[in-house]
């Protein structure tokens, strides 16, 4: 397990997507946190304003379609955290300039194809390397693996998994519709301890949630946290459920991006992630709540950086956040300012 010590001021990290919504959230959060920041993308006036008036951000130019642009912008960082959607089209050539930088790679990927692709396709070469990959260590994707292996804690296998996911709303960016556009594949579940299809048409249920959502309608909709389960936990079967509020919010072309509703630029959308594990008739509940999905992702993916850069480890490879990081002590570390988390308890 990685811990939480040493010093990282003065690091570089570089931010591929820096100039994006969810990218600044991120920049924001390296700045606050002591790290000098390298702003990568295409548009250079954006990457110009980013990094206007600190001395801690440089911008660089580059491209996904421009392999040595890529080798350019990475010169001097310790990591790489991809904030460009869809990762379907970002990751693999953001990864392979990694490989080649010798410096780990984080992305905040919820397309469950984009994250499978990533085991599939470097786990060899980044073991070879003794670089670190860790893909979806975002709100979609790392919140989920670490609350559910929070949650299953010192069980070696579970029979039913469960996360439920309860928006009050959902204002998407426009990378998120792009992404919704692009990632057409078919959503996979776990059944029987193995990746299979979604049915359909999808289950519903309906979920008991505490205030102030209450009994919510919820849909089966898998995300990234799915693949990253499969890779380090023994479950029989999971499911994932997003209630349907958000999903009316989504599926409106009239619905606005998101708005800033603080000084730190967060939205005012709420949220409640709830996982359920059963063994053999014993039950756990664990959950999160806290405020705008795409704002939480920094913290999150920044305390990952900051926990690799400051214990690095010992083998390289493709990883999910549960498999490197004490869970529940990670989780524990983002609360209060970030989020509030209640540790597992039997139900």
């Amino acid at each position: 397990m990685l811990d939480h010590s040493g010093n990282t001021q003065g690091q570089k990290v570089a931010v591929f997507g820096a100039a994006g919504h969810t990218g600044r959230f991120v920049v924001a959060e390296l700045l606050r946190r002591g790290f000098d920041v390298i702003a990568i993308g295409r548009d250079k006036e954006r990457l110009a304003n980013l990094a206007e008036g600190n001395g801690s951000v440089e911008a660089r130019l580059a491209a996904v379609e421009d392999p040595s642009s890529l080798d350019r912008a990475l010169e001097g960082a310790a990591v790489v955290i991809n904030c460009a959607g869809p990762f379907l089209d970002t990751a693999e050539p953001v990864i392979s300039a990694a490989l080649r930088a010798r410096i780990a790679y984080l992305d905040m990927s919820a397309e469950q194809p984009a994250v499978l692709s990533i085991f599939e396709r470097f786990a060899e070469p980044a073991k070879a390397a003794g670089i670190a990959i860790v893909p979806a260590m975002g709100f979609y994707g790392g919140l989920g693996d670490l609350l559910a292996t929070a949650a299953i804690g010192d069980w070696t296998s579970v029979d039913d998994l469960r996360i439920a996911i309860a928006l009050d709303s959902w204002l998407p960016t426009q990378g998120t519709r792009r992404t919704g556009e692009r990632n057409t594949a078919h959503r996979l579940v776990i059944g029987d301890g193995q990746l299979q299809p979604l049915p359909s048409p999808a289950p519903t249920t309906s979920w008991r949630f505490a205030s102030p959502f209450d009994s919510q309608d919820m849909i089966e909709l898998p995300f990234s946290e799915t693949i990253l389960i499969s890779r380090h936990l023994k479950v029989g079967a999971f499911h994932n459920y997003l209630n349907l509020t958000p999903l009316r919010d989504l599926r409106d072309v009239n619905t606005p991006p998101p708005e800033a509703a603080d000084e730190t630029g967060r939205s005012a959308q709420v949220f409640l992630m709830e996982v359920v594990a059963q063994r053999k008739g014993e039950v756990r509940r664990t959950c999160v709540t806290g405020r705008d999905i795409y704002a939480v992702t920094a913290p999150l993916i920044v305390e990952a950086v900051q926990r690799l850069l400051r214990d690095p480890i010992e083998k390289g490879g493709v990883f999910a956040p549960g498999q490197l990081f004490d869970a529940g002590q990670f989780l524990q570390s983002l609360a209060p300012r970030h989020l509030a988390y209640k540790p597992a308890i039997p139900v």
